[in-house]
Parts: structure tokens; sequence; C-alpha cells
């Protein structure tokens, strides 16, 4: 049980840094021009785009990433309360 709780958080965390690194890209190459920023692209925005429907931009602002961040950080603190 303890390896399955280590490897979903490794997994999680991983996942929150690719959404910080495509939030900090979208600032300054909002269309993906590279081969990396294309597969950051397609590994976060399965997990983005259905928050993107509930959650209207604010000003133009997409809070979708801010969203998705809360609720993995959420999941890691009630994965290591569990364990």
């Amino acid at each position: 049980m303890l390896l399955i709780t280590t490897l979903l958080t490794f997994a999680l965390y991983a996942l929150l840094i690719l959404v910080f690194v495509r939030a900090a890209l979208s600032w300054f190459s909002p269309y993906p021009n590279s081969q990396w920023q294309r597969l950051i692209v397609r590994a976060t925005e399965p997990v983005l785009a259905p928050v993107r429907r509930w959650v209207p931009p604010v000003s133009g602002l997409d809070l979708s990433p801010l969203v998705v961040t809360m609720a993995i950080l959420f999941v890691i603190a009630a994965i290591r309360s569990i364990g």
C-alpha cells in the first residue's frame, strides 16, 4: 500500500510541475512552437480542458491551472493523511 501511495504522490507532483511549466510558458509563448512545448501541452490538456468548461476566463485570464493546482495539492494532502 505504501508503494502505491508513494507512486501516486510522485505522479501528482510531476503533473503539478507540468501545470506550472505550462502556465509559465503561456505567458512567454502562448503558441507552442517546439516539440517539448507541444509535449507539455498534450500532457496537461486532458486535465485542464474539463476544468476550462466549468471555470470561465476572468478578464481574459485562464484560471484552470490554479484550480487544478489546488485540486492536486488537496489530493496529495489527503493521500498523506491516509498513509
